[in-house]
């Protein structure tokens, strides 16, 4: 099984519409300057590995008034044994929300072959111009893979969110429009730069736009 770096009993925040408990996988193919979950994706060797069996008892727990478990990262599709957690969780009668960058459309395609999903949420990071992604990616990026994992949300059929955290340095209004015609017909959500412990030190001294300007952008992919 995966090692389980993290786990929020409940959160408001991770599935739309949704009371869910969030499990934290470690490790990340992405650099991306602005992430906050940085010691998670740089060192997850360095947090202490949660009990599946815990993380089982208190799902099952709340399982009466928990809509789920939202399993996140880090990059989750990086874990070889991933579909083994999923099936474990699937087999307890917990649906279960995937997070993911896009970068392994064959593990996302395995997923969804065995309806070991219930809702995806993919961040798209920028428009898919290869020297913008690889700028807010913090590494090349293999873009086909992206095409192809959007391709393969878009025509699953579940519930799926697309996301992209904005910031002045890296990304222009006509980005954002380009990146709601790439992701048109899909339920897209914009997500404000925060300053606050980013992995890239310089980007601390970064700001994110503005509350008019940002609530403007908002309006683009509403």
């Amino acid at each position: 099984m995966p090692a389980i770096k993290g786990f929020l009993e409940t959160s408001f925040i991770d599935w739309p519409g949704c009371l869910c408990s969030v499990v934290f996988l470690g490790g990340c193919n992405f650099r991306c300057p602005f992430c906050h979950n940085h010691p998670l994706v740089l060192a997850p060797n360095g947090f202490g590995t949660i009990p599946l069996d815990h993380v089982l008892q208190r799902l099952t727990a709340m399982r009466d008034w928990l809509g789920g478990v939202c399993v996140t990262g880090g990059e989750p599709t990086q874990a070889p044994d991933l579909p083994d957690l999923l099936r474990t969780f699937k087999t307890a009668g917990i649906a279960v929300k995937l997070d993911t960058n896009g970068t392994r459309p064959e593990v996302l395609e395995h997923l969804l072959a065995e309806g070991l999903l219930a809702m995806i949420a993919m961040d798209v990071k920028a428009p898919l111009d290869q020297a913008k992604y690889d700028a807010c990616a913090g590494t090349r990026v293999d873009l086909s893979a992206i095409r192809q994992s959007i391709g393969l949300i878009k025509s699953s059929g579940l519930p799926h969110q697309f996301r992209m955290t904005v910031l002045p340095k890296l990304h222009s209004e006509a980005d954002i429009i380009v990146w709601r015609e790439t992701l048109a017909g899909s339920p897209l959500k914009l997500q404000n730069f925060n300053p606050r412990s980013p992995l890239a030190a310089d980007f601390a001294q970064e700001k994110g736009f503005a509350p008019d300007a940002f609530a403007a952008l908002q309006a683009l992919v509403a």
